[in-house]
């Protein structure tokens, strides 16, 4: 039993470290695995390794083809679309619920979190988006809905990877700090009660958020690399 329970715990931890690389960017679109050097490196066998790389290929973190090579998957402007279109069907539901169940400590963490928050632009680079991140999650945890906290989650985690895009294209100062300026007005709506008006807001700020504007920028770059081919 304990030898299952140590490779159950080992594979896991393989699983959240090279998740965490690829939500990063630290492990780049499209690059390839080398599994005996990442076993080593994380000090295990390739046992374990390779159990976290079939759970990570079953949720299409990572590509395998027929001659056992791995890659990071690559990123589209379809899957962009995909993933917006999820957020804007999911996240202002678990808004209303979080108006309509937050407790007073959760009003506490959600302040905190909205206090953290810093413009999503290439100035800020990462440290704006883990507190993007980290305030949109206090909210939507908030719903008291597991299911659809961890779907969030999810989602989130390969969201993050085309907000990354975002931050390097020319959107201007101005619609960032609009972005910004409406996460305090979502705060202040779930901490009122107002749960229609919370959701409303949260589908407008996704419809203008950053995420939205990557999946034509994605295709305006195919389109380019097509035109130079």
């Amino acid at each position: 039993m304990s030898g299952a329970n140590a490779f159950s715990s080992k594979g896991g931890l393989a699983y959240t470290e090279l998740r965490r690389r690829i939500t990063s960017g630290e492990l780049s679109p499209g690059s390839r695995l080398s599994q005996y050097e990442l076993a080593d490196e994380l000090g295990m066998s390739i046992t374990p390794l390779r159990e976290a790389i079939r759970r990570l290929a079953s949720e299409d973190w990572v590509e395998m083809d027929a001659h056992r090579d791995v890659r990071v998957a690559s990123m589209s402007a379809a899957e962009a679309r995909e993933l917006l279109e999820v957020r804007y069907s999911l996240e202002p539901s678990a808004t209303e619920l979080a108006a309509l169940r937050r407790t007073e400590d959760e009003i506490a963490a959600m302040r905190a979190a909205a206090d953290a928050l810093l413009p999503v632009t290439r100035a800020w680079g990462e440290e704006a988006i883990t507190a993007h991140r980290a305030f949109h999650r206090a909210i939507y945890a908030t719903s008291h809905n597991k299911v659809l906290t961890r779907l969030l989650d999810d989602l989130w985690d390969k969201a993050d990877r085309y907000r990354r895009i975002g931050l390097a294209l020319p959107a201007g100062e101005d619609p960032r700090t609009v972005d910004l300026n409406e996460h305090h007005e979502i705060l202040e709506l779930v901490v009122d009660g107002d749960a229609a008006g919370a959701a409303d807001l949260v589908r407008s700020h996704i419809r203008h958020s950053l995420g939205a504007v990557v999946p034509g920028a994605l295709e305006n770059r195919a389109g380019a690399g097509a035109l130079h081919t």
